[in-house]
């Protein structure tokens, strides 16, 4: 599989125990090489977490004070 996913087996066994530090890339090849490419948009619909995370980072418009 490590061959097939363009990674060494060290990185695909800390992808198995969930190693934070593996990359999403990583883990988009190995979800490739098994056939469950799809499941990847499973994965990002239900991260709820990721989406509040997402919605932190992004910018709001600025309202100017009123000058009276």
């Amino acid at each position: 599989m490590a061959e097939r996913a363009f990674v060494s087996r060290p990185t695909v066994r800390k992808l198995e125990a969930g190693d934070l530090t593996v990359s999403a890339a990583v883990l988009a090849r190995v979800l490739e090489v098994l056939a469950l490419e799809g499941d990847l948009d499973r994965i990002a619909a239900d991260d709820e977490v990721g989406h509040r995370l997402a919605d932190a980072r992004t910018p709001r418009p600025h309202h100017a004070a009123s000058k009276s």
